[in-house]
């Protein structure tokens, strides 16, 4: 190792390297000496290639001879190294705190929010939120960066749908929509502040479908749909028997079916919990008349057509040949309230007032439909024959009675 070289400055040396050159001359490592509580401390600061030089050594050899005499500022250049290190730090994030900030609530969804989402959710729920944030949320505070964003702009998203007609559900859902973006955006470090969703009032409405099918509608139905595509109608029955939902019924596999016990089994649904059902006789049958395939084939796949081999692919909504045979029927006729109208929906929501009217528990109907929570199946409280009928007809017996008391007293 080449030897220390005094300089022109007090406590400054160098060592020059014994092959780099800088110029004409061999590169120059700098050092600064001094004492500190006593002892000797000596301070590497770098290589004249990398711009020091024995004068600006020595001016900061003073600046922390100055800072010990004052007791202010760095006292060693470790310090100040590290002082200056926080600065940068503390810079780097502020520059990407701005950044961050700058972004808009549009890159969001159509970034890391669309990945995630798409990922999560199924097609139509995803095309749902796509269409709600294309025509009334992107509009508002698409291109606004997220801390701009405040409850006064929530408000506008909830007016324009009002005034378009829209329906309060249609709202809560656009409102539903952008919480959970806010929400993703703070989880992910893109968002610190409050969600302004949170401070406006949400439209409240019961959109709970009301109407079912009677059993002579019922049959009516299934013996339409018979006549018109046997496939919807095994799968109306297994809706208005069995009571699953629609995504149920699609994503059902032969490895799901055990007709020998007649049970059928609904995996990862809605509430992400997988439950046991029991087929009715006629379920059963129409299950065994069917063609079955493999363990993991789908009981009810999607027809191609023009792609036989997407034949195994799963449906995404119900078939057009179900509204049909409702409009053929006239089920809709005169109805303008969408909650009185009859759907797919219908089906599972018929099953579960048949249920409740043949006495069954509200807790066990709960746990035919998958709800989870038992308020879910409350609805249906009003057609339990011992409860809120039979307290109404109490009711009327009560007041008969105090009439009759009443008479009596004013002819006695």
């Amino acid at each position: 190792m080449s030897k220390w070289i005094k300089t022109n400055f007090p406590s400054v040396r160098y060592r020059e390297h014994p092959t780099r050159k800088n110029g004409i001359r061999r590169d120059q490592y700098f050092t600064i000496r001094y004492k500190l509580e006593g002892k000797d401390r000596e301070e590497s600061l770098g290589w004249a290639s990398e711009g020091w030089t024995a004068a600006k050594a020595y001016g900061h050899l003073k600046e922390l001879k100055e800072n010990r005499k004052t007791g202010e500022g760095p006292q060693t250049l470790a310090e100040k190294r590290e002082i200056e290190h926080g600065k940068r730090q503390r810079a780097l994030a502020e520059k990407e705190m701005l950044v961050k900030e700058a972004i808009s609530f549009k890159q969001i969804f159509e970034g890391q929010y669309k990945t995630v989402a798409a990922a999560n959710k199924t097609r139509q729920a995803w095309g749902s939120e796509k269409g709600l944030f294309k025509n009334w949320i992107h509009p508002v505070i698409g291109a606004l960066p997220f801390k701009e964003i405040s409850p006064i702009h929530i408000e506008r998203i909830k007016k324009n749908m009002a005034d378009a007609g829209k329906a309060a559900s249609s709202i809560r859902y656009a409102l539903a929509v952008t919480r959970q973006v806010f929400n993703f955006a703070r989880t992910i470090g893109i968002f610190a502040g409050d969600n302004p969703v949170e401070k406006v009032k949400i439209p409240s409405t019961d959109n709970r479908r009301l109407r079912f099918l009677s059993h002579a509608q019922a049959d009516t139905l299934l013996d339409a749909l018979r006549k018109r595509s046997p496939e919807v109608h095994d799968m109306a029955l297994l809706s208005l028997h069995c009571g699953p939902r629609a995504g149920e019924i699609f994503s059902l596999t032969w490895g799901d079916v055990d007709t020998e016990r007649g049970i059928l089994t609904f995996r990862d649904t809605k509430n992400g919990k997988s439950r046991h059902n029991f087929m009715t006789d006629e379920v059963r049958s129409v299950l065994e008349r069917r063609d079955r395939k493999k363990h993991d084939d789908l009981v009810f796949p999607k027809s191609y057509i023009k792609k036989p081999s997407k034949a195994g692919a799963p449906r995404a909504q119900v078939s057009k040949v179900f509204n049909q045979v409702v409009k053929d029927l006239k089920f809709n006729e005169g109805v303008t309230d969408r909650r009185q109208k009859v759907v797919w929906h219908t089906l599972r929501h018929t099953c579960a007032s048949w249920l409740v009217e043949s006495g069954v528990d509200l807790y066990v109907v709960k746990e035919i439909l998958g709800h989870s929570i038992l308020q879910m199946t409350e609805r249906y409280s009003h057609l339990s024959p011992g409860s809120l009928r039979n307290a109404t007809r109490i009711l009327e017996k009560s007041i008969k009675v105090a009439r009759r008391k009443m008479i009596r007293m004013k002819t006695s």
